[in-house]
């Protein structure tokens, strides 16, 4: 049995979700397919995966075979290409995972810069809600991670922000503009749902002065709406509807059509730090090494966070 090309069978047909799908692929008969991954887990002496007349269904073992499959190949894909090419064009594919706030920024504003520089490499963005649990399954990872934790991830810094308090110039026309954090209290809030770290919500919301860090306040609020999605609370802050605590540097975009407005300037609902992460230190292909300096590079104007000229104090 060729144990490589039964790899790249077992993960064409999970990708591809089925044999008859994988083989039109891989340019094979539907048999030869069978027969390969069958082969696969004879040699394994595990069941890699539950076969339905409608679906494939991954078991433990086939999910963690994938996993460790994955990374076999894209390390072997990688060593093939760096041999092959040394200083040529780079080439193939790198899978990358981020949170939809992020995907969605990212693919805004740099795809069209990494497509022209790097034209022969595919990059294939997948979208995750919380994408820490995810970076064994991917190539790279965007994450996000509150300043001063202890994460323990191979990754790179590309930026520093702050979440900030926002609201549409509709809303503080209606409700007006807050002074102080207590004012706070006369508001509507809209709140992150953070599913990543359930817990008891806080009536409150804690503000630190950006001048005197050891300044902190918890101020009253009054929730009127919360969701565990980012892309939902900038909506619903550019309509109207409250008082939202936003990270800064997707903000900037509404800051500057007009649509949102920085509030209390000197506080800070907190700040946190994002990172490209890798499942490993070992062995990284050249292509991946490409995309963490694009992304490094791209996103340095946010290693700090410039006060926006469109706040009310």
């Amino acid at each position: 049995m060729d144990r490589l090309t039964s790899m790249r069978v077992f993960q064409k047909v999970i990708e591809h979700e089925g044999f008859a799908a994988a083989a039109r692929v891989l340019e094979m008969s539907p048999a030869s397919v069978t027969r390969l991954v069958s082969d696969l887990e004879q040699h394994l002496g595990a069941r890699l995966m539950n076969r339905t007349t409608r679906k494939l269904v991954l078991t433990d073992a086939g999910h963690t075979y994938l996993q460790r499959v994955h990374h076999i190949l894209s390390d072997i894909e990688g060593a093939e290409a760096t041999v092959s090419q040394h200083a040529e064009e780079l080439q193939g594919t790198v899978n990358v995972v981020a949170s939809p706030l992020i995907a969605h920024h990212f693919a805004a504003n740099q795809i069209n810069a990494w497509c022209a520089k790097y034209p022969k490499v595919t990059l294939n963005l997948d979208i995750e809600p919380f994408p820490q649990k995810r970076i064994e399954d991917f190539d790279a990872a965007f994450i996000s991670i509150s300043e001063g934790s202890n994460a323990d991830v191979v990754a790179r810094l590309i930026a520093k922000t702050n979440y900030i308090l926002c609201a549409s110039p509709s809303y503080l026309a209606r409700m007006g503009i807050p002074d102080q954090p207590n004012d706070l209290v006369k508001h509507h809030y809209l709140r992150f749902l953070d599913r990543g770290h359930p817990g008891v919500a806080s009536p409150n919301i804690g503000l630190t002065h950006i001048d005197r860090k050891s300044e902190e306040v918890e101020a009253p609020i009054q929730v009127v709406f919360q969701t565990a999605s980012y892309e939902c609370l900038f909506a619903a802050a550019a309509d109207g509807a409250g008082i939202a605590a936003l990270p800064s540097f997707p903000a900037r975009k509404y800051f500057e059509t007009g649509k949102l407005v920085h509030l209390l300037p000197r506080w800070v609902f907190g700040r946190y730090e994002l990172y490209v992460a890798l499942p490993s230190r070992k062995y990284i292909p050249a292509r991946t090494r490409a995309f963490i300096d694009f992304a490094v590079e791209s996103y340095a104007p946010m290693h700090t966070d410039p006060t926006t000229k469109t706040s009310c104090h």
